[in-house]
């Protein structure tokens, strides 16, 4: 911001009329605050601006208070329409915001109103008829808004948007998507002014342009490092956590993180307790059920009315904290939080600070905030998080640039608006937008002839004009926005007839069955009924402590580089230290000049480094990579954060996979990749594909081995609907995947497919200069001669911190149970007479044919006529498909007579065939149980990809 404008906000609120500094005082705003004195003087000017300050700074009054006098001083005829939009990327902001701004509304005497996916017709009628002055709407609602006749003549008048939460939005698909939506605004509607709101934004300049469009724009950013103090704490178990482990029935070290929290929450007034998953906020929720503290559970999958009465009570005192998840991050009002713990690594400085700065600030205080850790890599990350966190050092956003079915979607939006228009018309619109600006031409018209292909518009190719189809109507409206639809279950207490939540369709089909009992708002629930058509979970409140915790999607947060590879600096530093004879307690103390926390934390953190040096054992740093492995597994130590682990992770498995011509598995977290190998690859198979692979043909390597990767093909099902390329209303059954990505190879869907993997799973450039250190002086590889303490430490990226080691007991004998008395239809191979349908805990431990005596047994659906009519046909008279199937039935017979009852078992299992059932059997185990996991995870598979296959 320049000098001239930081003069201008010495009295920001003389920028104002005379209405609204009347109504200033009447509301005791005597002094404006930071933000405050240096944004309202440029906004009162008319200036586009992005403005970055601390949760309860008074952001909102920031934007809104120009807006209002604008409104205010405007003459009854340019307040015809809607002059102001505000848009928030959460339903429930609106509903604050709209409380928040009521107030000002009523003593200015402008009109305020909210519209979302649940505002009532009769509502949505009255605000096309007679529009109010402000909305406080959606990204997606306005994708609607802008095709409805009456609502385009009210949208015409907008001269203000406000876009709340904008870092929310600037690194996903629906922000990409609202940029393209402001442009088809602001085609209508001409100019207007912008106004963004965050807390935290690494990348200003960016994110400005992300607003904006590029076209000038004043940042304002008061500085949040300044105004946050953290403490990064691992507990120490005591003789108490040992008694309260067997209240809580757990581990001792999870009870001593119950307890901890439990003090920080008794210490203060009132605290949110942020973790970073669904399942964790359940799971510790329930154990403070157990332990009857007056703290309740806060997520996305609650019902709205569970979530609202809980933040009522929270506000109300009623409650002294809230276990909650990101759906907190965003500035819901809950009333004054003077405390934040944070369970577990944040992941990233962003979310750090946007959910410690929630506290506070209120009574202009430092907002205050403790990380609880759970191990080392957890708590080293936590450091490295909270000092950057205070420094000030946020990530950058990252947009998404050209994706093409954003672009596919709103060029439909664009012919909605218009009816029809020239296709020149059109990209002229969507590259008005930032995140589109540098889309060429071709690409564009390759999108929509693939869009006229799929008969989502007309084409006239000769006229360059695009027009409505018989499909565009209901494509536009089933697809207003650009998250991927996943199918809810609503969950019912059938005891007191009320929604308490939702489950999503994965952990539906995976393991919700009657008699099942899972974890929702903290409580423990025992499936009734599943009611499939109505998309609805009847459940019964249970006592049971051991059940499944709901398990939902995309739970894992991605460390960034610059997070991990301060992990690795740590260690160097430490290991250089011990390296020189220095103590435990001294290198902790030295740290301790640097990060906040205590002695006692840093001394557990450094232990697997100072075994890793007094074993004489190279340890990974920031500069060092370190390979190991044992048996099958080799893992590479990388501290270089989950993206590019991933990719290099990818890479090594494509690579040593096509070395030795079998398949490699691959486990990616922050600071290690481990890679599951044949008995013939070894550590020097990782080392020689890291030191002799071509930088330069990374990408290459990742888009061949990309291919035949379930991301890929879940990617290119969800981007083909988005173009309607794959009907959502047809079903995904329609193509097998391998079909699906034959039918749409060389198409701008497959392009967009790819891109999305790489750009939100990938980081092919930094992944490919780390090779290139690698094979030159920047970065060293060593090897280990064994599996070392940090190798095998960490958290897997699976793993969560609160679910103990046998949680799935109850699934694994659920299963155990249904397989036994599920049906299979044997059938004799050497004579073909015989065949038997019973149920699997009949079937005897080697089954052999009552009429030969022959043990070649094939073990069958018990519906399968069509093998059993293929091996008593004729050779001759077989088809290939015949042929195929009788070969399939000697391979479950060959099973069946090495194997047993353990080939019948497995053989029985939903979506296993000979091939799949092998490689279960062939797995080394150390109990039965292992075995019967290894069946639940192939059954889940295939559940997962079961609509993909014909």
């Amino acid at each position: 911001m320049s000098d001239g404008t930081a003069a201008r906000g010495m009295d920001a609120f003389t920028a104002l009329g005379d209405a609204v500094r009347a109504a200033l005082s009447e509301r005791g705003f005597e002094t404006p605050t930071e933000p405050q004195r240096r944004a309202i003087p440029p906004l009162a000017a008319g200036d586009d601006a992005l403005v970055i300050a601390p949760t309860g700074t008074g952001k909102t009054e920031t934007a809104m208070l120009p807006v209002f006098d604008a409104i205010v001083r405007a003459d009854d005829e340019s307040r015809q329409g809607l002059s102001a939009l505000y848009i928030t990327p959460l339903r429930a902001l609106n509903r604050d915001m709209r409380q928040r701004l009521e107030w000002w509304g009523e003593t200015l005497d402008v009109e305020i109103d909210v519209r979302h996916g649940d505002t009532t017709q009769y509502q949505r009628g009255k605000q096309a008829d007679d529009p109010p002055d402000v909305l406080v709407t959606t990204p997606e609602t306005l994708q609607a808004m802008l095709t409805g006749k009456k609502l385009r003549r009210a949208l015409s008048d907008v001269r203000h948007v406000v876009v709340d939460e904008v870092h929310e939005l600037a690194s996903a698909k629906r922000g990409a998507q609202l940029t393209i939506g402001l442009e088809r605004l602001r085609a209508l509607a001409g100019p207007f002014q912008r106004i963004g709101l965050s807390a935290t934004v690494g990348s200003p300049e960016e994110v400005g342009k992300f607003l904006t469009g590029d076209r000038g724009f004043e940042i304002v950013e008061v500085d949040v490092g300044s105004d946050v103090s953290f403490t990064v704490t691992h507990p120490e178990v005591t003789a108490a956590d040992e008694r309260l482990a067997g209240e809580l029935a757990t581990d001792a070290e999870i009870a001593s993180h119950v307890r901890v929290i439990r003090d920080l929450v008794r210490e203060h007034e009132s605290t949110l307790v942020f973790v970073n998953t669904r399942q964790t906020a359940e799971a510790l929720g329930s154990r403070f059920k157990t332990l009857g503290e007056p703290i309740e559970v806060h997520h996305g999958s609650l019902s709205k009315d569970v979530r609202i009465n809980v933040e009522d009570r929270f506000k109300a005192g009623d409650l002294d904290a809230l276990v909650c998840t990101s759906s907190m991050e965003l500035g819901i009002d809950v009333g004054r939080v003077d405390h934040v713990v944070q369970y577990g690594s944040p992941r990233e400085v962003s979310r750090l600070l946007q959910r410690v700065g929630r506290a506070g600030h209120r009574r202009d205080e430092v907002s205050r905030g403790t990380l609880v850790t759970a191990e080392p890599d957890d708590t080293l990350e936590a450091l490295a998080i909270a000092r950057r966190a205070e420094a000030g050092e946020v990530e950058p956003a990252r947009i998404h640039h050209a994706s093409l079915d954003t672009v596919a979607n709103q060029i439909v939006g664009v012919v909605m608006d218009e009816g029809e228009v020239s296709a020149r018309r059109a990209y002229e619109i969507v590259t008005a937008a930032y995140p589109f600006a540098d889309l060429e031409e071709a690409t564009f018209r390759e999108v929509v002839r693939e869009l006229s292909k799929n008969r989502l518009l007309w084409l006239e190719e000769d006229a360059d004009r695009l027009e409505k189809s018989g499909g565009t109507w209901q494509y536009f409206y089933a697809n207003l926005s650009m998250i991927p639809d996943e199918e809810t279950y609503e969950v019912h207490d059938i005891s007191s007839r009320g929604q308490i939540g939702t489950l999503d369709e994965r952990f539906v089909v995976n393991f919700a069955e009657p008699g099942a009992a899972f974890i929702q708002r903290g409580e423990m629930w025992r499936i009734n009924d599943i009611d499939d058509e109505e998309a609805r979970v009847n459940v019964t409140p249970i006592e049971d402590p051991s059940g499944e915790v709901p398990s939902w999607t995309g739970s894992e947060i991605p460390v960034p580089q610059h997070v991990a590879r301060e992990v690795g600096e740590i260690r160097g530093v430490a290991a250089e230290q011990f390296g020189g004879g220095a103590s435990r307690e001294s290198v902790a103390r030295d740290l301790r000049h640097r990060y906040p926390t205590d002695s006692d934390t840093l001394e557990a953190a450094l232990d697997p480094i100072e075994r890793q040096v007094d074993a004489d054992l190279p340890v990974p740093t920031a500069e060092r990579l370190v390979a190991e492995g044992q048996a099958r597994t080799v893992v590479l130590n990388s501290c270089y954060g989950h993206r590019i682990n991933e990719t290099l992770g990818r890479v090594l498995a494509a690579l040593v996979g096509q070395r030795t011509g079998s398949s490699v598995g691959m486990e990616v977290s922050p600071y290690r990749i481990e890679l599951e190998v044949p008995t013939r690859a070894s550590v020097t198979d990782v080392t020689d594909v890291l030191e002799t692979t071509d930088p330069a043909h990374v990408e290459a390597v990742l888009e061949l081995a990309l291919q035949n990767s379930d991301a890929l093909k879940f990617t290119l099902a969800q981007v083909a609907a988005k173009f309607g390329a794959l009907k959502r209303y047809q079903g995904r059954d329609r193509f097998g995947a391998d079909r699906l990505l034959a039918a749409l190879e060389d198409t701008p869907v497959y392009d967009e497919a790819v891109r999305e993997v790489f750009h939100v799973d990938l980081a092919v450039e930094a992944a490919a200069d780390l090779l290139a250190g690698l094979q030159g002086d920047a970065v060293t590889l060593a090897t280990a001669r064994e599996r070392t303490p940090i190798g095998t430490g960490g958290r897997s990226s699976g793993r969560e911190l609160l679910v103990p080691e046998n949680a799935d007991a109850s699934v694994i004998e659920a299963v155990k149970e249904r397989i036994r008395n599920d049906r299979v239809r044997l059938l004799c191979l050497h004579c073909s007479d015989w065949e038997h349908k019973t149920k699997v805990r009949r079937v005897r431990d080697q089954p052999e044919c009552p009429e030969c005596g022959a043990t070649r047994i094939a073990c069958l659906n018990p519906w399968d006529e069509e093998t059993v009519a293929a091996v008593r046909a004729d050779a001759a008279d077989r088809d290939d498909e015949a042929e195929r199937l009788v070969e399939r039935a000697y391979r479950s017979a060959s099973l069946v007579q090495s194997h047993g009852k353990q080939a019948v078992i497995a053989l029985a299992a939903r979506g296993v065939g000979p091939q799949t059932a092998a490689r279960i059997i062939a797995k080394l185990r150390e109990d039965e149980a292992d075995f019967y996991r290894d069946i639940l995870e192939q059954e889940r598979q295939y559940a997962r990809t079961q609509s993909f296959w014909d």
